[in-house]
This record gives structure tokens, sequence and C-alpha cells, in this order.
């Protein structure tokens, strides 16, 4: 019989046969994430090319690397031609060192490789961070100062934080790690043992430093329980889940979805998660699609907390680039997450080693019927007569949700009929918690930078910012940004339609700006009323408009950090609302390639002191949207959903509006046929 080694030898060589067959005989999409077998190729080409020392490579980040978008329309317009090359870009650690691999799965070689030189490392690995958390719990210092609290050692959890930059010449790929105390409750972050601090070094995996500070009372555990299976009576409200008798009216053939009105293309990837692209709708004047979304995804998350202690200050987060949303993203649940009829897509990212790891069920796709109204209108000027007419509003959403410690952010991107994209998050999970002497606010005489909530329990202020990668390509690639500001008039006798004076003393009008350069694009939103666009300044409608989509903007969150604080000189993609950009490939992640400990010389703001032209160009729409965190007590011990979102919307991009004729379907809910008169 052979030997366990050889049966895995023979596996191995089986599956690059398989994955190279199917990457042979399989049509892809240029813009598909990368399947199993492709990533299991990759670990291939990558192992091959660095057989010398590949037992200590591993695999940070890996993804697709994108055609240059003028290949990619090139390709569509001779779709029997051979596809684009397909790409992978790898960023992995070898010998403490950062590299940056180009694999080429057409050609199974290395397209091209560079070391980084500069400051920042690539995206932590799940593994290596749980690696680092169980470490510490075997360190006998930690064990001691959990013996000296009077805890149990069995009870406690640790958990990873990055550790920022603050100003240091020379920068070891550090995490910190703090521990908590789950006996009681599985709400493991609300009960912090304060004072315990851990540094670990993950290219050797060691511990290099270790701080026990204080001694704070524990926070308790009654009251912080969540599971329902463990929560007592009484129980209310009571809500039952949306019950939709009907089969989803969508397709997927491959990775692109067709509903209603509008096609796009759905894929994943590691760093950023659900990725939208070439996004078009169905004009039915012109009996033809029409492009609006080149490519959409949340480009960073930024979340700093506003404790500068020595155990918080650090807590300075950027998800996408640090911890990966795609990778933090959770199995959905039916009927809870998503809808009982929702489709659910699966998602894969390269593990450490290189192997494919599955999410189950990582997005789900579903029309939402939520009782809103399309349009209506009900006439009764008309003598004997009243007349009504109404459309029942439905939407395709995508949905992921992604946990990055403690915070759950539900992502959706949402199709309207009428020619809407509308982006939705929302904040939910666990609070910060820091563990705290007092047990009552009055007992409080100086800042403890967040509200009490329970005994010994603080919540910490913070911010989150959102900033949204958005390449529109309204009818086009060709665009320009307007800025239209709304202008108070005065009327006077001495105006142009004197003859027309009325008892009006004013009135608000338009003027309209196209924005040439990145430096006027910069926009900090709230501060006086304004319309922004992006329009296809080379067409029009008939009566003369120029097509667009509109920005609704969302909730606009100043940073309150200094500029010169080092987690604000990290993230100024923040500073302003807005931002337009010329379609660069590489300008992906606002807060640039590698964004662990990094140091603001690569992100958002870096490329724009180029003041390059936006007008009449293929540009890119940034958008930040933020939330400033006071908490409450309704947040504790688990925060209901705090939503936002914003939305871009057709603006003379239609001839009139294009759902007039829509059809809606008559739904019989059984014992809905009841009427209150009041």
């Amino acid at each position: 019989m052979p030997s366990l080694m050889m049966k895995s030898l023979y596996f191995l060589i089986f599956s690059i046969f398989i994955s190279i067959s199917s990457i042979s005989c399989q049509k892809y999409h240029p813009l598909d994430p990368l399947s199993p077998s492709e990533f299991i190729l990759i670990k291939t080409i990558v192992h091959k090319a660095y057989s010398t020392s590949n037992h200590n490579l591993t695999f940070q980040y890996v993804g697709l690397d994108e055609p240059e978008k003028s290949t990619i329309l090139s390709w569509q317009t001779k779709p029997a031609t051979k596809p684009p090359a397909r790409r992978a870009l790898v960023h992995a650690r070898l010998n403490k060192e950062t590299l940056e691999i180009i694999v080429d799965l057409s050609t199974r070689s290395i397209f091209s490789e560079q070391r980084h030189l500069g400051s920042g490392f690539p995206m932590l690995t799940l593994e290596e961070q749980t690696n680092a958390n169980i470490l510490v719990l075997k360190y006998g210092p930690l064990i001691k100062s959990v013996k000296d609290r009077g805890l149990d050692m069995s009870q406690v959890y640790c958990s990873s934080f990055t550790a920022g930059w603050y100003g240091e010449k020379k920068a070891e790929r550090v995490i910190k790690i703090q521990c908590f105390y789950t006996n009681g409750t599985a709400n493991l972050y609300v009960r912090p043992l304060e004072g315990i601090l851990l540094v670990v070094n993950l290219d050797e995996m060691k511990i290099v430093e270790y701080h026990d500070r204080l001694r704070i009372p524990l926070p308790k555990a009654e009251g912080t329980e969540f599971r329902a299976s463990r929560l007592r009576r009484p129980f209310g409200p009571w809500l039952n889940g949306v019950a939709v008798a009907h089969e989803p009216g969508f397709e997927m053939d491959g990775h692109t979805i067709s509903w209603a009105n509008w096609k796009f293309h759905l894929a994943f990837d590691a760093r950023v998660g659900v990725v939208l692209s070439q996004a078009s709708i169905f004009d039915l004047d012109k009996n033809k699609y029409r492009r609006v979304l080149y490519r959409a995804y949340v480009s960073e998350l930024f979340v700093p907390y506003m404790d500068p202690t020595d155990d918080v200050y650090f807590k300075t987060f950027f998800d996408c680039g640090e911890f990966g949303f795609g990778q933090s993203a959770v199995p959905l649940v039916t009927s809870a997450d998503c809808p009982a009829n929702a489709k659910f897509v699966d998602a894969f990212y390269a593990g450490p080693d290189g192997t494919p790891v599955n999410i189950s069920n990582a997005i789900c796709i579903f029309e939402r019927h939520a009782g809103n109204i399309l349009w209506r209108h009900t006439e009764t000027a008309i003598l004997g007569e009243e007349i009504t007419e109404a459309r029942a509003d439905v939407s395709l959403v995508v949905r992921m949700v992604s946990t990055v410690g403690n915070y759950d952010y539900i992502l959706d991107w949402e199709f309207k009929p009428a020619g809407s994209i509308k982006f939705g998050v929302g904040l939910t999970g666990v609070l910060e918690i820091k563990g705290v002497t007092y047990t009552h606010k009055d007992q409080i005489k100086e800042d403890v930078y967040g509200p009490l909530l329970a005994e010994n329990s603080v919540a910490i202020h913070h911010d989150h910012f959102l900033t949204y990668h958005l390449d529109l390509d309204v009818d086009g690639e060709a665009n320009s940004f307007t800025k239209t500001t709304l202008v108070t008039k005065r009327q006077s006798s001495n105006s142009v339609n004197a003859k027309h004076i009325t008892p009006r003393k004013s009135y608000w009008t338009t003027e309209t700006e196209i924005v040439k350069n990145e430096s006027d694009a910069k926009l900090k939103l709230g501060l006086r009323p304004l319309e922004l666009a992006v329009i296809n300044p080379n067409k029009r409608t008939k009566v003369g408009n120029h097509i667009g989509y509109r920005l609704l903007p969302g909730p606009a969150a100043i940073p309150l950090l200094s500029n010169d604080d080092y987690p604000q000189t990290r993230a100024p993609f923040t500073n302003y609302d807005v931002w337009v950009t010329p379609y660069n490939k590489s300008e992906k992640w606002a807060g640039g390639k590698f964004v662990d400990q990094s140091r603001g010389d690569d992100n958002l703001e870096i490329w724009c002191h180029r003041n390059r032209n936006i007008e009449n160009k293929d540009i890119v729409l940034w958008h930040t949207i933020g939330f400033h965190h006071v908490p409450s007590q309704e947040e504790f011990p688990v925060m209901p959903t705090l939503t936002g979102g914003f939305e871009l919307r057709p603006t003379n991009f239609f001839e009139n509006n294009p759902v007039l004729k829509v059809k809606t379907s008559k739904l019989h809910v059984p014992g809905s046929n009841c009427t209150t008169h009041l």
C-alpha cells in the first residue's frame, strides 16, 4: 500500500492537473474572481519559483490582477476573440521581506516580481492572528497576572489589534494583544482584562513585550449575554420573518446577474469583499443596455478610537487594508441575514499557504419587497372622476456581512428599477468596552473617553469612515464631474426681469461648474447646498441636457483628529467627503497598497497631489461616508443596527421616467384583506 506521504503527493499532482485542465477549458469573464483551482495553480507556480526557501513563504493577499479597462472593453466588442491574459496579484512574506508578485495563469509563470522597500506591511492573515492569540495563552507572566487577579486561565481569550505607526523610524511587523474573560458570557469583548497588553512579532511568532499596568475591576457578566438559548423571560416583541411566496426574479450566468432592467457582474476579493462591475441598465426607448458603473467596492474602512491612554491609543484600524473585509466575511443565516428565497453564493480566498479557503453563503442576493412605492399619483381635479395610479417598488439587493473583531458590518448594494444604485451599510455587533473603577456616572470626575454603559464598563468614543471606489462610465468612459451650487437671488426693481416684478423678494437658482482638476474636486459636504453629478459631456438628451448620474451623499462626518496626529496622517482620504481622480488601474485602495503600519506616503491624497486633469476623461469618484459614534445604553450588550448610505441616481440620463410603463405583480397575502377606518 502506498504510504501517507505518497498519497498526499498523488493528491497534490491530481489537484494541479485538475486546476490546469479547468483553466485551459473554462471560459472566464476577465473580471471573474479567482476560482479554487486557480488558487491551487497560483500556489504551485509561486512555490516552484521560490523552491529553495518556500518553507517560510506565506501568502498574505491573493487577488485578481484585473486587466486594463481598455483591454476589457476592446475584448467585449469582439467576444469571439481570445480573452485578456488571466493574472493574479500576490502579496507574500519571505525571509522578513514583502514581495509583490504578478502570476500569469495563462503561461503558468511569474510575470513580474518586486520587493517592497517602503513603509507598511501587507494584510494580516487570519491564521497568524489566531496563532499569536494562542501563543500568549501559554506565556508565564500572563498566566501569573491572571492568577493574581483570582481568575481562571481556562476562561481567558485573547484578541489581536494592529499596532499602527507613531513616528518610529524602523518598524518590526508586530501586533498588540489584549485579553478578555469569558466566564458567564459569550460576549467576551465586554469583559476586558484591563492593564494587560502583549506585543507579538509576527515574522518570528514570539512575544517581544509584556505589560501589566493596572488593577481594574472586571466588568460583570450579568446582562451581557446575547445568545437566545441563554436569555430568560420575558421575551418580546415577536417578529415574523418576511415570507415571499415566489421565486426570485433574477438570473445568474456565471458571475453576471440580470434582473429587471439591470445587468451587472459580481465578484469577491479578500481585501474589499464584494466587487460590482459593468452595471448597465436597459433603456426601453433606445432598446439597448446603457453603461452606468464600471467598478465599485468599499476601498477602505477607517475606525479610530478616541482614548489616548497606553492600552487603547493604538486602536486606529484600517479594516480593509489590515484585516481584509473579504476574508472577514461570515456565512449568512437564512431568514435572519437574508430572506428565505435569497440565493446564496460562496466565496473563496487564499490561506497563508496558498490553499483556497471557502466561506459558505458569503453573499446573498434577493428581491426586496418592502412595501415602498415606485411612483404614484391620485388625480381629483377632473370633475366626477378620481384617477389613481400606483406602482410597487421592488429592488434587488446584494449583501455581505463582514465581522472584524467586535463589529459586524452589513454591506448592501441595491439596484432600483428607476435607475438608482443605493449603497447601504449597517453597523452592529459589540462595542469596544474599557474596564473602569466607576459604577455610576456621578462618580466620574475625569475624561474617561466615553459614556458609562454598565458597572465598570465604558464604551469608547470612535468613528467609522467608509471610502467607496466608484468608477462610473456614464454612457461611456469619457465623463466629467459637475458641481452645481444653489444660490440665493434677490428680486428687485433693478433686476433683469424687472417688468415681471411681484411681491416676492428672493428665490434660488443654480450655477453649474465643470470641475477641471483633482484639487478643485475635493469637497467637504454639508457646508452649503450642492448638487454633484458625473456627466457625459459628449452626449445630450433631446432637449439638450447632458446625461449623467447624481451623487446623493451619505452622512457627512468630518474627521475631528488633528491633521498632524499619526492616525490621521495615515488616513487623509477621510479629510474630504468627495474626491475625483482619472482612472488608473493601480489606484485601487484609498489607504495605499501596504496599510499595516503605513506612514501616509501612499494613499488617495498623495495621488491627488499631481492635480491631474479630470475633464472629459475616464474618471473615478471616491465618496466617504462617516459616523461619529457616541455609544448609548441601548447599544449594550449588543448594538441594534445603525444604518447609513448614499445613492447614485440618474439625472437626465433618460428622456423621461424609465419606469412609467413598469408592470408590478399583485401578490395575495392571506389575512391581508382588512381595513381600518379612522
